[in-house]
């Protein structure tokens, strides 16, 4: 892991781009509420929602203020990704099931 740090001038500190993002994670994953049985029992389910939700919000979904997705204003990509082509890639991303083996019988 690289460490980047710097000396940014307090003038021009300011949380609220983090804050935002945090409320719009927490308004559009009920996994982020409290109080709510949509939840992940497992930490690699909870990392699956979080990789999809980012790519959603950076490559799929149009911003108003940009009126393009965040990917197109940052030049990586030329169109608007479609839900289909996010889940074909988180599809062939994860490794396939191995075969099962034979069960032992029990005694």
């Amino acid at each position: 892991m690289k460490v980047i740090s710097g000396d940014p001038d307090p003038k021009h500190v300011s949380t609220s781009y983090v804050e935002r993002h945090n409320l719009s994670m927490r308004m559009g994953k009920r996994r982020f509420t409290r109080l709510t049985n949509a939840f992940s029992k497992k930490v690699q389910n909870h990392e699956a929602m979080v990789a999809i939700y980012a790519v959603h919000y950076n490559f799929a979904r149009i911003h108003k203020t940009l009126r393009i997705t965040p990917s197109m204003a940052a030049g990586l990509s030329d169109y608007v990704w479609s839900l289909e082509e996010i889940v074909q890639m988180a599809d062939n991303y994860l490794p396939k099931p191995a075969k099962r083996g034979p069960y032992k019988k029990r005694l």
